[in-house]
């Protein structure tokens, strides 16, 4: 191989790993989240959408190949996001009363 190809080989592989470290970190995060909230006996919203997290991380059929994690860090992203909603209930509108 030449250097180009060496280089550029190498820069993907740092990308990939800096990807997975991410989809990893995010995933320590939503379980933490989710053990915190059922300790506080606070709701955790739907099991699916935890499990479902999981899952897809875990399971090698993505909407992107899997050494872009881009999509496993957006599912991630969803699943922390709903945990938060369901601690954070949103205040009525003015005037639904």
């Amino acid at each position: 191989m030449d250097d180009t190809t060496t280089t550029l080989l190498l820069v993907a592989s740092v990308i990939a790993v800096l990807l997975l470290t991410a989809a990893v970190g995010l995933l320590v995060r939503l379980v933490r989240a989710r053990r915190t909230l059922r300790r506080a006996g606070l709701p955790t919203g739907p099991r699916w959408v935890f499990w479902g997290a999981v899952v897809y991380l875990l399971l090698p059929i993505d909407l992107l190949p899997d050494p872009v994690y881009l999509d496993d860090i957006g599912v991630l992203l969803l699943a922390l996001r709903s945990l938060r909603r369901a601690t954070h209930p949103r205040p009525p509108e003015p005037g639904s009363a």
